[in-house]
């Protein structure tokens, strides 16, 4: 351990020590790394099947500011993959109710829930304060809206959709010139861009828990500048035969996001 090392461990608690212990063992991570995990800020846009995971883990691990937004709340069909929720739970605020069980995880970090659907209109005021977004919503009207805010304020993006026995897990760092964008994938809106897949089409729940624990490894992977990065990549998942597949995705030319910055 390194001199800088020895002065940041002197500033941790033995409680904070214990607690990150297994992460502050690895080389990766160290004391250094576990430092900007605490000072780092995450927004989850959705409690649900991948935001649920996402959330538990985020918070385990150490994020110093986790926010939540999501204005439903907790239903009976939630239950089979929306792991942060319990039958007690039922009719609760999703986002209240997820702060609360991640407060009991670990009371150490900050938890702001947003109960409220992301828009036009508040998505600058919420997205400010957090420097990166994790995507787990179930509509493409709000994976659009989070994708274009994240491109125009250069934030890094970890996107996850799930449907039926496949998932998907994209990163666009847009701090790089050349990061792709969800646009660069899906040019255009789908049809019923409201419409949550998993309610009419089915899902797997493990495979939520898949997906969604491996984007807080990327968003781990992006705070500490670890690893290969995703960005540049769909990650696609298939639970049936179980394979995993990095497919390459470029910056597409005449892409809207890069077109409107012109």
């Amino acid at each position: 351990m390194d001199q800088q090392e020895n002065k940041i461990l002197m500033k941790f608690t033995k409680k904070q020590l214990d607690r990150y212990s297994r992460q502050i063992i690895l080389k990766k991570v160290g004391v250094i790394g576990q430092k900007k995990l605490l000072k780092s800020s995450v927004l989850i846009v959705g409690a649900g099947g991948l935001g649920s995971p996402i959330a538990i883990y985020l918070s385990a691990l150490g994020v110093g500011k986790i926010g939540i937004v999501d204005k439903d709340k907790v239903e009976i069909s939630n239950l089979n993959r929306q792991i942060i929720f319990e039958t007690n739970d039922l009719k609760k605020e999703k986002s209240f109710a997820a702060v609360k069980k991640l407060k009991k995880i670990n009371p150490e970090i900050s938890i702001k829930s947003f109960k409220k659907n992301l828009n036009s209109k508040n998505i600058n005021q919420i997205g400010k304060e957090f420097h990166i977004i994790v995507d787990g919503s179930d509509n493409f009207k709000t994976r659009f809206l989070i994708n274009d805010f994240c491109f125009k304020k250069k934030k890094i993006l970890i996107s996850g959709a799930i449907s039926k026995f496949d998932g998907q897990v994209y990163t666009f760092n847009f701090l790089k010139k050349n990061s792709p964008c969800l646009r660069c994938f899906i040019p255009k809106m789908p049809p019923n861009p409201h419409i949550d897949n998993c309610e009419f089409d089915g899902v797997l729940a493990p495979l939520a828990g898949t997906i969604g624990t491996i984007q807080a490894s990327e968003v781990v992977k992006e705070i500490l500048g670890i690893g290969s990065t995703l960005c540049g990549f769909i990650l696609i998942v298939d639970a049936l035969k179980l394979t995993f597949r990095k497919v390459k995705l470029n910056k597409r030319t005449g892409c809207i996001c890069y077109e409107k910055k012109k």
